[in-house]
């Protein structure tokens, strides 16, 4: 019977089949290598059949599962052909985005308004992603198949820029700046220099991704020593570690972009002028056959100019 089919398992034995890595499923998919290996699990038991050899060197597909791959390869496409069929069919445009959180809620969302008052036949659907940042534990392009896998227009990433097989416009570059509450800026200890910050909490965002700013390059580059570069407070979102510096908690050490709504109301200033670069960007990522249609390149039009006024070559305070 249809219904008793294990669809999601089965999706997840396709990915983990192709890549023959449970990791490498899991980051196409957007799971743990750990939910991967218990739908494997869940799928033999269901089936009654193995489906993976499993060596210290890697997996190989039993002699079952070699068989009926394809086939469920082609369902696959076709289910996502359908699907694209049908969503063609709508009257009512929609774009489906993916982005990283931070990026999203500190510098999508403020904006968006300003979107939906221009077009406001367009519906959005966004999707925010860890995933959506190149890093040593992600694979640093996204396939075009991700894009067709999941129904994606556009992917917002922050990276290098090589992503093959799809259209990149390049948003915006950032540097790492401090941001401190106002409140810093006077007291026992006020900020006036970056030999000051001996005085405070660093704050760090201890996200995951490649090209993340640290406190440590950052001190060399202002020439302080004798500070502890990892003393305290440790977030693992950006959010949080903004937060906690709009709250009066410390210095973070963060992107301006990611600020820019808490500086503009006044709730963080730069007490330093001084900016570190980062090597990687933000980027805007759409299949080349989707560029061309009047909702996408409505946004892309749209997007591109929001993030024109974006200059990080001056810090704010």
């Amino acid at each position: 019977m249809i219904e008793n089919l294990p669809f999601g398992a089965l999706r997840v034995f396709e990915s983990a089949s192709r890549h023959l890595s449970f990791k490498q499923a899991a980051e196409e998919l957007f799971i743990t290598p750990a939910a991967v290996s218990q739908q494997i699990k869940s799928l033999e038991h269901q089936l009654g059949v193995k489906l993976f050899n499993r060596h210290n060197r890697g997996l190989t597909l039993t002699d079952a599962a070699k068989q009926g791959l394809p086939l469920l390869t082609r369902g696959f496409d076709s289910l996502i052909e359908a699907v694209d069929l049908i969503r063609g069919s709508r009257q009512e445009p929609r774009l489906t985005i993916w982005m990283a959180p931070s990026f999203a809620s500190k510098w999508f969302v403020p904006r968006l308004q300003r979107f939906a008052d221009m077009h406001p036949g367009i519906d959005l659907d966004i999707s925010a992603s860890p995933n959506l940042v190149d890093s040593t534990a992600s694979n640093v392009s996204i396939p075009v198949e991700n894009f067709r896998r999941d129904n994606v227009d556009i992917a917002i990433r922050f990276g290098k820029g090589a992503y093959p097989g799809c259209r990149v416009d390049k948003l915006f570059s950032v540097s790492a700046i401090p941001l401190c509450s106002p409140g810093l800026m006077r007291g026992k200890h006020p900020l006036k220099t970056p030999d000051d910050l001996r005085f405070h909490t660093l704050i760090h965002d201890d996200t995951r991704y490649e090209g993340r700013p640290d406190w440590a390059t950052w001190l060399k580059a202002a020439n302080v020593s004798g500070i502890d570069a990892g003393r305290g407070l440790h977030f693992n979102h950006g959010n949080l570690a903004i937060n906690a510096a709009v709250d009066g908690q410390g210095v973070v050490l963060s992107m301006k972009a990611l600020a820019s709504g808490d500086i503009a109301a006044g709730r963080l200033v730069a007490p330093f002028n001084l900016s570190l670069p980062l090597e990687y960007a933000y980027y805007m990522i759409t299949l080349e056959e989707l560029t061309d249609q009047p909702h996408t390149a409505a946004f892309r039009e749209w997007i591109l100019q929001e993030a024109g006024q974006e200059d990080e070559s001056n810090p704010a305070g």
